[in-house]
């Protein structure tokens, strides 16, 4: 296209190009539902309340693929109104809505449903809506990327089931306020399984209590929850754990797996006391001390449940066995426990607002696991191993998805994004005042909600550097910068191309084995040296192309 430009009677050519390429990749939009809108954005059937606590009890007959309960939902008034959105998704059914026991009357469109309250809403009150339903919810197809039930059997012919919802959302299997803006600050969760089987879900287990057809196990969250995080596992566990001394004293981990599977777990889950040695370090303390941490097996690969972790990676190390780094590093740890154990930092601790900023959990998670290598194995291992995962990167779209219509950008916002933060550790070029940026963002945001630009800033005015041109480059753009370098016998001719305007990251150049820092920009720059040039070499820590011309 430059080429094109650069000769005035090409500019009708030009101009055809240009409208043919606006009309390719408009075409290629993506085209979004009102069921969308409904579902990403914060309406006005939902803004004007503010959640403070679930009780959600459910009974699960496996035999049916069937389910049935009721959702108590508790919220504060911030303005007067009388329609409120409630979000169930089908096949399952809402039977009966009620308030102070009275009968509600609702309106559906899709998943949303629109219901009408009698009693008069005033500003400050705390008020709740019962909800009941029940149906035969969507089967998962290839969990936990296409959520919903997981109905399977362990090989003793026993069910094992699951939950996992992430992006589908978990009106998929109970009806909730389901946009990640306003988590609720504690939750109950009461679940019947058959007799013979146990569920695990998030929070501790306050008691078993025994039924005619099965028994009920109920659970207590007290901390901030997202939606998503919420799960049932049913399967016939055996439990074992562990008391871990951390930075806020006593923290209880604990392990339900399959029984066939408790010594296999004995071994590999010794690497759950090193995830938390190292992330504490890093992060700064777990979370939810309050409801205790939890690895759970699975019948699919994993999910961040808050405090319930989910774990399906046969007890092998790296991801199913293989090393996505494809350095040696990746067949250390234990991909699946590393890795969703750091979204209880990054996810369930600090959590997005809209979907289109889930970079904030994928990146920083990615970038956990070469933080773990970093503690147990050293900073050169971990190097070797964040920058072998760019083998992984596509560049196919945005890290950062549309706003309000709850979409995701791409999947490189996992090592895409764990490299941009590996980047950004070289230019601060004080790892000890990089660790207090991470554990800063916990403390920060502990337990709340965020924005792009609130983590933007906080990092901006944590470590002193203007990063608005880096957050652009490598959030908003499929473009990774290209150091174009000339050499002619003593003098190194330098510039960025394929950037952002205003894009001039310093960078660490070795030059005859010497190393130092140096400024490109959009614009040439040189350097003349006392000797002929022989090796130009850019530190492959830094997030860009080289290039010889």
């Amino acid at each position: 296209m430059e080429e094109i430009n650069i000769a005035f009677k090409m500019k009708k050519i030009t101009i055809c190009l240009l409208f043919g390429w606006a009309l390719s990749s408009y075409s290629q939009q993506p085209t979004f539902t009102k069921q969308d809108t409904l579902r990403g954005s914060i309406t006005p059937e939902r803004s004007w309340w503010d959640l403070n606590f679930y009780n959600l009890s459910v009974e699960v007959k496996p035999d049916e693929k069937f389910i049935s309960g009721s959702n108590i939902i508790r919220y504060k008034v911030l303005e007067e109104q009388q329609l409120l959105q409630v979000d169930l998704q089908p096949p399952l059914i809402i039977e009966k809505i009620t308030q102070d026991g009275h009968n509600l009357n609702w309106e559906s469109n899709g998943n949303a449903h629109f219901v009408t309250l009698k009693k008069p809403q005033r500003k400050g009150d705390v008020n709740e809506i019962k909800v009941y339903y029940s149906g035969q919810p969507k089967e998962a197809v290839r969990a936990p990327w296409d959520g919903g039930f997981s109905w399977k059997k362990d090989s003793n012919g026993k069910y094992f089931v699951a939950t996992s919802c992430q992006g589908l959302g978990a009106s998929v299997w109970w009806p909730n306020k389901d946009h990640m803006y306003d988590e609720v600050d504690s939750m109950a969760i009461s679940i019947t399984t058959p007799k013979d089987l146990m569920d695990v879900s998030n929070g501790r287990l306050l008691k078993v209590v025994e039924n005619k057809d099965g028994n009920t196990y109920h659970w207590y969250v007290a901390n901030p929850i997202n939606n998503y995080g919420v799960n049932i596992n049913i399967g016939d566990y055996v439990h074992f754990g562990e008391t871990y001394i951390g930075e806020k004293g006593k923290l209880s981990m604990d392990y339900y797996v399959l029984r066939d599977n408790e010594e296999k777990a004995k071994e590999q889950f010794k690497q759950a006391p090193m995830m938390m040695e190292a992330f504490e370090h890093w992060f700064g303390p777990y979370p939810f001390y309050e409801d205790g941490f939890k690895l759970v097996e699975v019948p699919y690969l994993g999910m961040e449940h808050q405090s319930s972790v989910t774990y399906g990676n046969q007890f092998k190390n790296g991801y199913l066995g293989r090393d996505l780094s494809k350095t040696g590093w990746g067949l250390k740890f234990d991909f699946i426990l590393i890795h969703e154990s750091g979204h209880e930092w990054f996810a369930n601790n600090i959590t997005y607002k809209d979907m289109a900023d889930m970079w904030i959990h994928e990146s920083f998670t990615a970038y956990s696991e070469n933080l773990y290598v970093d503690y147990h194995f050293g900073k050169k291992a971990a190097s070797e191993y964040v920058v072998g995962t760019r083998a992984n990167i596509n560049n196919d779209k945005p890290i950062i998805g549309p706003y309000n219509v709850n979409k995701q950008g791409s999947g490189d916002m996992y090592y895409k994004g764990a490299n941009m933060l590996h980047t950004l550790r070289q230019l601060l070029e004080d790892d000890e005042k990089w660790r207090t940026i991470l554990r800063g963002l916990n403390k920060e945001f502990y337990h709340k909600t965020v924005t792009t630009k609130e983590i933007e800033d906080y990092i901006s005015k944590s470590s002193g550097i203007d990063l608005t041109q880096f957050f652009d480059q490598y959030l908003r753009t499929v473009k990774i910068p290209i150091l174009e370098y000339e050499v002619k016998n003593k003098q190194l001719r330098y510039r960025y191309t394929n950037i952002v305007n205003g894009f001039d990251m310093p960078l660490r150049l070795s030059i005859n084995g010497s190393e130092d820092w140096y400024y490109p920009n959009a614009g040439w720059k040189s350097k003349t040296y006392e000797e002929d040039i022989q090796t130009v070499e850019v530190d492959e820590n830094f997030y860009v192309d080289p290039k010889s011309i």
